[in-house]
């Protein structure tokens, strides 16, 4: 056979292999035996064998390939990832329509799609010309982790769509009931630590750097959302849907369009009592506005669209003992009680601990040691205890008392003006100085992968970190005579410690941990004042000039700044080369004498000089916001080679639209 016979008979392999790939595990409507399968496989395996340059990433030979990566790399979020809002009751499902229907201005039913809440990985995928070439997990919503080679181990992800379109897609990897059964049978057999749920199960296999881990998974995947809808004909939602599947993914079959809100309450009492049916797990229903216009128009807040929701099932309860109770010291002093409990199931996880929150909630319930106790999960996620059963005493129950000295350090305990919770107010107490440096590390602050609650413990134990800085003065040498430190992981650990150095200002500001600055007042602290140093000098009354900033706040971050402990910090983590600047657009770049100033742009199509991300700051920077989709909203069009369904809506509104060649004389003046 020579080569060009060779690259006609790969590529009817490759197709015929992915076609029968998309039958059995997407359709689960195998049409050849494995034996015949296996067959096709062979005869590609063997041809790329003696064609070597004509392999490629995406043939069906290399779903499991390539070495262990040493970390994941970061990836940013075209389009961010948001969470939706959450709905408990029939009431916060009406409330929700009635919010829909008044952002809308109209008085009849609007149509809604439901959909199972799958419970697993939100993961964004990207498909250039039709092919499948990155994929990355949701992290902070803003920036992710590439999976791509794990991903790619998931059969019922297509490598290359039935058309060579370029788009992102999103959906929900997960673990199927059975696969997690086995899962788990297989470690207790090797005497390995069990995972709680097949949730946690997918996002651990998903996360593992050995790509032939994440094979033997048997992951699965749900597609759910096309980011964007430019390059396809469709209007609605459940239009986006039908599209996903004619492009070869797998999309729940589950969902259903229901004409006004009542139909929806319907839908999801009926899945609230047939979701043990599914072969998968699901926590709840998710209810989007159907028409794309109609997301477009009620648009979003700081956190999730206005035009979805998600209805969370009612939390499952059980009795069970509490045996103890366990206090921990946070970053900021505050002391937290946990119960601990006799080990129960509940809502697919093994149960052993619960919050009590403060001394005030172990009073008000009544709970004494030995106790039998409600136990749910607060939005099937963290673990409370709902109520004592006092009726099922013995008189071997004994009250608890808060304790009157912090557990970590002896410094009497105070409780501050307008404060329910205990707290030690030492600052050299070394629980809080442990828990700052995990805070500092944790993913939505300087995000060092590597370094986590036990190594944190164990670098605390042997003296080598007292303070956030001394992160960044760790020595190789003295890593790898620690424990379980061997030269892969002290390597990926300092080359992430030095990958951080370059994290924007706002980040470093919300892992140091500045009492009520979180990740949002840390962003616009960094926005306002650029600098660490400016900052450092910045008064009450400016920094409370910031809009969404408060008296509390401003307060804080000056008394923090005053200290000379927090000085010596931020001294010696300039000297070890972090960042103190602030990498975004700041309020005072933005100009607001341009063209763009105060108009809704929409970008579509081919832009050739410029990328769709330049294009969007260039934008941003002379005052103008980027939107995702037309709508009587917008105000401009920008519109490249091959632009498509936007362009055509732009000219159905009358909305004017401009060339590239305009585009870049309108920025250049």
């Amino acid at each position: 056979m020579d080569q060009n016979e060779a690259v006609q008979r790969i590529e009817e392999l490759r197709d015929m292999i992915e076609q029968h790939n998309y039958l059995y595990y997407v359709k689960d409507d195998p049409q050849i035996s494995d034996y015949e399968y296996d067959k096709l496989m062979q005869e590609l395996i063997r041809l790329e064998g003696e064609f070597p340059e004509l392999l490629t990433p995406d043939s069906p030979t290399q779903r499991v390939g390539g070495t262990p990566l040493e970390f994941f790399e970061k990836v940013e979020h075209t389009t961010p990832m948001l969470s939706l809002g959450n709905a408990f009751d029939e009431q916060d499902l009406r409330d929700f329509d009635r919010r829909v229907r008044q952002g809308l201005g109209v008085e009849g039913p609007v149509r809604y799609v439901c959909e199972l809440k799958i419970d697993g990985l939100a993961v964004s995928l990207r498909y250039e010309n039709g092919r499948f070439t990155r994929g990355a997990t949701r992290g902070d919503g803003r920036i992710g982790e590439d999976i791509t080679q794990n991903l790619r181990t998931i059969r019922s992800l297509p490598v290359k769509l039935k058309k060579p379109l370029t788009l992102e897609v999103r959906g929900e990897a997960f673990m199927p009931r059975r696969a997690f059964e086995r899962l788990n049978k297989e470690r207790l057999e090797r005497e390995e630590p069990l995972f709680a749920n097949p949730r946690n199960a997918a996002a651990g296999s998903l996360r593992q750097l050995d790509p032939k881990i994440a094979a033997s998974r048997s992951l699965d995947i749900f597609l759910y959302s096309i980011v964007g809808e430019d390059i396809l004909p469709v209007d609605t939602h459940s239009g986006a849907l039908d599209m996903l599947e004619e492009l070869g993914f797998k999309v729940n079959p589950e969902r259903r369009i229901c004409e006004g809100i009542d139909e929806v309450i319907a839908m999801v009492e009926g899945w609230r009592e047939r979701r043990s049916e599914l072969a998968y797990d699901i926590d709840g229903m998710v209810v989007k506005v159907d028409r794309l216009s109609y997301q477009e128009e009620l648009g979003y807040t700081a956190k999730s669209p206005r035009w979805a929701i998600a209805f969370k099932f009612p939390a499952e309860e059980v009795v069970t003992v509490l045996r103890d109770i366990e206090i921990t010291v946070g970053r900021t002093g505050a002391i937290t009680p946990t119960a601990i409990l006799d080990p129960v199931s509940l809502a697919g996880t093994t149960v052993q601990r619960a919050s009590l929150h403060n001394g005030d909630i172990i009073r008000e319930k009544g709970i004494m040691i030995g106790d039998h106790v409600v136990v749910k999960k607060a939005g099937d996620i963290i673990p409370e205890i709902v109520a004592v059963k006092a009726d099922m005493r013995t008189g071997e129950e004994k009250p608890y008392h808060m304790p009157t000295h912090c557990p970590a350090c002896e410094s009497e305990l105070v409780h501050l003006e307008e404060e329910v919770a205990l707290r030690c107010i030492n600052p050299q107490c070394p629980a809080q100085i442990r828990e700052g440096i995990i805070h500092f590390v944790s993913r939505n602050a300087m995000n060092i992968d590597g370094v986590g609650e036990k190594v944190v413990a164990q670098l605390y134990e042997h003296e080598m970190i007292r303070s956030v800085a001394d992160l960044y003065y760790l020595q190789r040498e003295e890593l790898l005579q620690l424990e379980r430190m061997g030269e892969k992981s002290v390597d990926n650990m300092l080359k992430a410690i030095e990958a951080s150095k370059s994290n924007s200002l706002e980040r470093l500001l919300f892992g140091l941990g500045i009492r009520f600055v979180g990740e949002k007042a840390a962003r616009l602290l960094a926005q306002h004042f650029g600098t660490m140093e400016a900052l450092q000098k910045g008064t009450e009354e400016e920094i409370v000039s910031i809009h969404e900033i408060g008296t509390k706040i401003a307060e804080s971050v000056v008394k923090y700044f005053e200290k000379p402990e927090v000085t010596e910090t931020i001294n010696r983590l300039r000297e070890a080369g972090v960042n103190m600047e602030y990498k975004g657009l700041r309020t005072e770049d933005v100009k607001t004498d341009s063209p763009f100033s105060g108009k809704t742009v929409v970008l579509t199509g081919t832009l050739e000089n410029v990328t769709r991300k330049e294009a969007q700051q260039m934008i941003e920077v002379r005052g103008g916001k980027v939107s995702g989709s037309v709508s009587k909203k917008t105000d401009l069009v920008v519109a490249g080679e091959a632009a498509g369904s936007k362009l055509t809506k732009a000219n159905e509104l009358g909305i004017q639209v401009i060339d590239e060649k305009t585009f870049l004389e309108w920025v250049n003046k």
